[in-house]
């Protein structure tokens, strides 16, 4: 198990019944990395694998 499974086990635990949209997750993220600037790359490769995940060519 990565330490960060026990974050998205919470994450789950704690919010899984609830229906978010992309445009709220999208604030969530701008939001985190304006309070954790050191996670900008991370958060931004984060966002482009969820846009990008049904495109054919990856």
């Amino acid at each position: 198990m990565y330490f960060t499974d026990r974050g998205i086990e919470e994450l789950v635990g704690r919010r899984g019944e609830e229906s978010v949209t992309f445009e709220w997750l999208a604030a969530r993220l701008q939001e985190f990395v304006d309070h954790n600037p050191q996670f900008e790359v991370s958060v931004e490769r984060l966002a482009t694998w969820l846009a990008r995940l049904d495109d054919e060519d990856d």
